[in-house]
């Protein structure tokens, strides 16, 4: 266990802020959600950039912006919808959680966004970080953020050399976090703080030629940029094999809906399980059986279409899509799973998972 940073002084926060402030106006982005405080931007925006890059969700954030403008619209939508829109930026349990929370909005709050911390976190999906963003950004409030840009530059600045993921660092941190916020220009300032993380205080290799802090920062000036913060331990990723299998009926094909406590709860996909044979006869009986097993109906197998390979947290998932024609029995109906037969124009409509819409692409092309 490494000393405690030493507290940070009164002369030391003012030059800070000073200098923070004064390069964010001459280098701050020109990003979507920052041409407006309305709250429900600043809140869609933050949920988006949750671990995505903010390339890949501008043009997210402006399809959603134009179809659900307010959070009354959102409320209002169907959830397949709002997934649809989502498709693509992963971790679907935020935009679920977006839309519960719209309708929380505004069934508890007569559609007036809260301006309160503690009343945003009690929103579904909303924690302290995201809380403090919106108050701070959107109401000018004196509020804390902590994220992962914020970790890495609090943790720079002074020095901390032990795990800010722990609760000992997450306290300090956060604590730092609201001894530098000034009294007033919060909006900006948490914005700047961000702003250097990204551009500036990068992972790796960071720009301290051009920080404006670098004086101040204690890593900068001990030479441990790149020991701090401490890394966590490397992901150990787990290879697994699946199955698709595109079942054929007349023109139309089988999807099913993804139920609560799998992979992409509320998206469709086509039938889709572990596979846990090799060669094609023992392959051939395993989807038989599992499609089966999954959906009511017995197949015929086909060819296989394409193999994909993605990965999704901690698994690298190599996926054989196959081809395969519906023989008999009846999709159940009535469960916690809903199925149905769909042409495939009609995939277009669904949301799906990223997988899932590479696959009706292919079919759609083929």
């Amino acid at each position: 266990m490494t000393a405690a940073p030493e507290p940070l002084d009164s002369k030391w926060k003012q030059s800070f802020r000073r200098r923070l402030l004064a390069w964010y106006a001459k280098h701050k982005r020109d990003l979507p959600w920052r041409r407006s405080t309305n709250p429900y931007r600043v809140w869609v925006s933050e949920v988006m950039l949750q671990q995505t890059q903010v390339e890949t969700v501008k043009p997210y954030f402006q399809r959603f912006m134009k179809a659900f403008p307010t959070v009354k619209r959102l409320a209002a939508a169907d959830e397949q919808e709002v997934l649809r829109l989502w498709e693509g930026l992963g971790y679907y349990r935020r935009a679920r959680g977006l839309h519960a929370a719209a309708q929380e909005i505004v069934t508890e709050h007569g559609g007036r966004f809260p301006g309160d911390v503690a009343t945003l976190q009690k929103l579904p999906g909303i924690g302290r970080y995201t809380a403090g963003a919106i108050v701070s950004i959107a109401f000018d409030t004196r509020a804390p953020i902590l994220e992962a840009n914020t970790i890495r530059l609090f943790a720079r600045l002074i020095g901390y050399r032990d795990d800010p993921t722990r609760s000992a660092g997450q306290k300090l941190l956060w604590q730092t976090a609201e001894d530098v916020l000034p009294r007033k220009d919060i909006a900006n300032f948490n914005q700047a703080l961000m702003e250097l993380g990204s551009l500036v205080c990068k992972p790796t290799g960071p720009l301290c030629e051009k920080c404006p802090v670098a004086s101040l920062c204690v890593a900068c000036q001990t030479n441990a940029q790149e020991a701090i913060p401490l890394s966590t331990k490397k992901t150990k990723f787990t290879d697994v094999s699946e199955a698709a299998v595109v079942v054929r009926k007349n023109g139309h094909v089988l999807v099913r809906q993804c139920g609560e406590g799998e992979r992409w709860a509320g998206l469709w996909d086509f039938p889709r399980f572990p596979l846990e044979n090799e060669g094609p006869l023992f392959v051939r009986e395993e989807l038989i059986t599992k499609v089966k097993q999954q959906t009511g109906v017995t197949i015929k197998p086909g060819a296989l279409l394409k193999t994909l390979k993605h990965g999704v947290t901690r698994f690298r998932i190599t996926l054989d899509c196959y081809d395969a024609q519906f023989e008999s029995g009846r999709v159940r109906s009535g469960g916690a799973q809903p199925m149905r037969w769909s042409r495939p124009d009609e995939l277009a409509e669904l949301p799906l998972s990223t997988t899932g819409r590479k696959l009706a692409k292919l079919i759609a092309d083929r």
